[in-house]
């Protein structure tokens, strides 16, 4: 690696050298002269000496700001500026500072702070966009109400100019804004340009009109509906779910092309990456559909979790994230399946989070340190903070979490707060000491818990012994024994549930819990009826804790559990668990498809009672990523190529076998009429897609060559097209494809993502070369480039090709992207984080190019702390 002095910027943030902002701020007002590389922010804000931190320098952050001029109470002065800020002497008194900058949002391609898309302005201020706007205490403890006008170029009118807050004067060529909440600067959004509005109202609970706006383009405006519907149905769930009305009289969201993330919550502007707005049946699928309404959901829910309540420094970034994603998947559960959500829930934690606990890039839920923020937008803060809220909801009950989020909201309405006000929140309300629940905090790394045991067939009594622990992560090698909520049940020989759902605490390394039958005199279900045979126990019923459950089962049982658990989760669990068994050893000793799993599939395949949904995720294959992570905790190295065609052979087998019910349920699950996005019509063409991928293992992709040539939508018609590309054909469909949505931005990156998820190892580098080659491939729009490089590194087998041909190319590509958009960069560089896991081959090729990567002249703090991270 190469060796270079460390920059300031690069210094580490620690979490126990907080301190209070020296002053605060009573009012910000900012003047915007909007010009594509020559605007002017004016600023005018109100100080005072804070009596509650200690005195310091007057500091405001600031990047690749241009100062005109500024004063003090009227008087010019003559700040010193460096590359992160300004510093200046100020009174010891209330003072008002001024200053006028320049800056250049259309020469902005990091995409942060104020920048052009298309011919548009909009802002990106989360996490530390502000500074690159104007002169700032650029930090979240800092709140202030903000007034903004904007005005437009003279030579070129601009129809729409927004920000947030509640509109002010519109006259002519500029735009008035007041923001009557105060906000943290992360939540500042401006937004300019030719726009059109799909428009809505609302009425809240309490009787106030709200106007409702969705912003695109001129030629979207006919596939906003179902984004102006998610956002309807989100603010009426949080009025009944948990009492939150809004709080303006307007609420917007803004798609935007180029943006780096899914979508911001600033206060009252949302701004959107186009994809989780734009919808259509023929441009999108049922999962774009239902993207759109969780993260819809996710940002207008951070109106009080987020913003009315935000966190007090970066490190209780999960205080606000994490608690909103967990109430974006509850309204999600409402709103379709609850036991299909949270599924899918599940595997996305584990694709993401479990996979980061795993490695080198393991962190706590509440970081200790960092050097650049925007690498701790993880899967840890987002996912596993919303587990850590679920596991707390489970452990009070659903009434106490009612109660201490009403409690929340009363206290602490207008503040920045921490992990330790909310907590304290729940001990108030509760009654509980949530001292160890805390280590969820503070703690990294995915737990294990192992389960053993007895069965006293004369006393009718069942023992479970629960053993904790936690491995090493970096910079944590001894882990104390967490609060662990273990949901389980009991069932008979015959399947019957013999007891229902009851949560144990597990807050021991080692614990045993006893359950009687009958008996009288157990920990757990002491009336329930004795019966003959040794029970089957059904554990961590609903994933009740981001625990790794290690109980030695045979395939006869998991079969068992998959045919009768009366818990959706883990009846899923059951045939997830047997299928990955069955690949493991199909690609570690050669053996074939165990029939215990291929029958116990048929049982869960014919049986229409099952939610179709439902369905098609029991008949889904572990991914290649999750049967390479197995492999490897078993002790052996996984080898990518063998793991694919391993997934290739299953599925023949199971398209072979199962044809007769995979045929009838292609043919049943047919949807009639004109295309809705409902969760019934969704879950009915999953169950089809999902017969259909194994039947054109059999068929020969006829059945899909005749679907995507009928399609009257983009599920059936990418679902076919997919079908066909993993059987090696669809060279036809493709080109009909390209040829038909060419002209539309967002269905291209999927035409992109499909060849490069579906290649083959043998195929990956020359469709690697022909995609990033093709004239369409925009690399520095930051879907496309992760519709290619993101796609391709997702696909194990292709990104691990033996020859380490994709390793150079995606350093090449991240060489050349680091310096126009670190983020996107360095977010990518996650695709190394799990190459201990492999070959002493193919270690030495991914060090050689991450050793390439941290060498190169001027790489970003965001990457090269990635990259030294991943090395380490």
């Amino acid at each position: 690696m190469k060796d270079h002095a460390p920059r300031a910027s690069d210094r580490t943030v620690r979490l126990e050298e907080y301190a209070p902002f020296p002053w605060i701020v009573g009012d910000v007002s900012l003047t915007f002269r909007l010009h594509p590389t020559a605007t002017r922010v004016l600023s005018r804000i109100t100080f005072a000496p804070n009596p509650a931190a200690p005195s310091g320098p007057f500091f405001l952050h600031g990047e690749k700001l241009k100062l005109i001029e500024a004063s003090i109470d009227g008087a010019p002065v003559s700040p010193t500026i460096t590359d992160e800020g300004l510093t200046c002497d100020v009174p010891g008194t209330p003072f008002v500072f001024e200053a006028e900058v320049e800056i250049d949002p259309s020469g902005n391609t990091a995409l942060d702070g104020l920048y052009m898309s298309g011919g548009m302005y909009c802002t990106q201020c989360e996490a530390e966009g502000f500074r690159k706007i104007t002169f700032y205490p650029d930090r979240p403890d800092v709140m202030a109400p903000f007034n903004v006008r904007i005005e437009g170029p003279e030579d070129a009118p601009l129809p729409v100019m927004l920000s947030n807050g509640n509109p002010g004067a519109q006259e002519g060529n500029s735009a008035e804004w007041h923001d009557p909440w105060p906000k943290p600067s992360y939540l500042f959004a401006l937004v300019a340009g030719d726009l059109v509005a799909k428009s809505g109202t609302f009425t809240t609970a309490s009787g106030m009109p709200v106007a409702l706006n969705v912003y695109v383009r001129p030629g979207d405006e006919d596939r906003c509906d179902y984004a102006l519907d998610s956002l309807i149905r989100s603010m009426r769930w949080d009025e009944q779910e948990y009492a939150r009305e809004y709080d303006l009289s307007v609420f917007s969201i803004v798609a935007v092309d180029d943006f780096n993330m899914g979508a911001m919550e600033n206060k009252g502007l949302n701004i959107f990456n186009s994809k989780y707005v734009l919808a259509s049946p023929d441009t999108a699928t049922d999962v774009d559909f239902e993207m759109i309404e969780g993260i819809v959901a996710h940002e207008y829910f951070h109106n009080w979790t987020g913003n009315r309540v935000t966190c007090r420094d970066w490190f209780q970034l999960c205080l606000k994230e994490g608690l909103t994603v967990f109430r974006d998947q509850q309204f999600s559960g409402d709103m379709r399946s609850e036991p299909v959500k949270r599924i899918d829930d599940v595997l996305a934690l584990r694709a993401r989070q479990f996979r980061e606990d795993n490695g080198p890039l393991a962190h706590p839920v509440r970081p200790e340190s960092y050097i650049e923020i925007n690498n701790f937008y993880t899967a840890t803060v987002y996912e596993k903070g919303a587990e850590v809220i679920g596991m707390l909801r489970r452990l009070v009950g659903a009434e106490a979490y009612r109660a201490a989020l009403d409690l929340y909201f009363e206290r602490h309405d207008g503040q920045a707060c921490t992990i330790e006000d909310w907590l304290k929140v729940f001990e108030d309300a509760t009654g509980r000491d949530l001292s160890q629940f805390k280590l969820w905090y503070s703690q990294a790394g995915t737990p294990r818990v192992e389960v053993s045991e007895e069965w006293d067939e004369e006393a009718g009594r069942l023992a479970l012994t629960f053993r904790q622990h936690t491995p090493p992560t970096p910079g944590q090698p001894d882990k104390a024994p967490l609060v662990i909520p273990i949901a389980l049940g009991l069932l008979d020989a015959g399947g019957n549930e013999i007891m229902a759902t009851e949560v144990v605490e597990l807050t021991e390394a080692e614990q045993r819990v006893e359950i009687g039958l009958g008996t009288g005199d157990a920990d757990l279900a002491s009336d329930a009826p004795r019966v003959p045979g040794r029970p089957v126990p059904s554990i961590l019923r609903g994933f009740s804790a981001p625990v790794i459950l290690q109980r030695q089962t045979s395939a006869e049982e998991r079969a068992f559990l998959l045919a009768h658990d009366t818990d959706p989760f883990n009846k899923w669990e059951a045939g997830r668990a047997l299928a990955r068994d069955v690949l493991v050893r199909m690609v570690t000793e050669g053996a074939e498809a165990d029939p215990h799993y291929l029958s116990a599939l048929e049982m869960v395949a014919k049986d229409d009672a099952l939610d179709p949904a439902f369905r098609a995720l029991a008949l889904s294959l572990p991914s290649q990523d999750d049967l390479a992570q197995a492999i490897h905790d078993g002790g052996a190295t996984p080898e990518p190529t063998a793991i694919w065609a391993a997934l290739r052979r299953l599925a023949e087998e199971i398209g072979g076998t199962l044809e007769p019910v995979l045929s009838r349920l292609y043919d049943e699950m047919r949807v009639p009429g004109p295309y809705t996005p409902d969760a019934e019509s969704a879950g009915a063409r999953a169950l089809r897609g999902a017969a259909l991928a194994y039947l054109s293992r059999v068929d020969g992709g006829s059945r899909a060559a005749a679907q995507f040539a009928e399609a009257g939508n983009m599920t059936e018609q990418l679902g076919a097209l997919g079908a066909l590309l993993r059987i090696g054909k669809g060279e036809e469909e493709l080109a009909a494809f390209r040829r038909r949505w060419e002209g539309d931005r967002l269905v291209m990156d999927k035409w992109f993502a499909l060849q490069a998820a579906s290649a083959s190892p043998a195929e990956a580098h020359d469709v690697a070369l022909r995609l990033t080659g093709d004239p369409a491939f925009d690399w520095t729009n930051p879907n496309r480039f992760r519709s290619v490089i993101g796609a391709l590194t997702g696909n194990v087998a292709a990104f691990h090709e033996p020859e380490g041909r994709i390793y150079r190319l995606v350093t090449d590509w991240l060489i050349r992207l680091d310096p126009v958009n670190p983020q996107t960069a360095a977010r990518l560089t996650t695709a190394f984080e799990t190459w201990k896991r492999f070959d002493a081959d193919r270690q030495g090729m991914i060090r050689e190019n991450l050793e390439r990567l941290s060498a190169v002249d001027g790489l970003s703090r965001d990457t090269s702390e990635m990259v030294g991270r991943i090395l380490a």
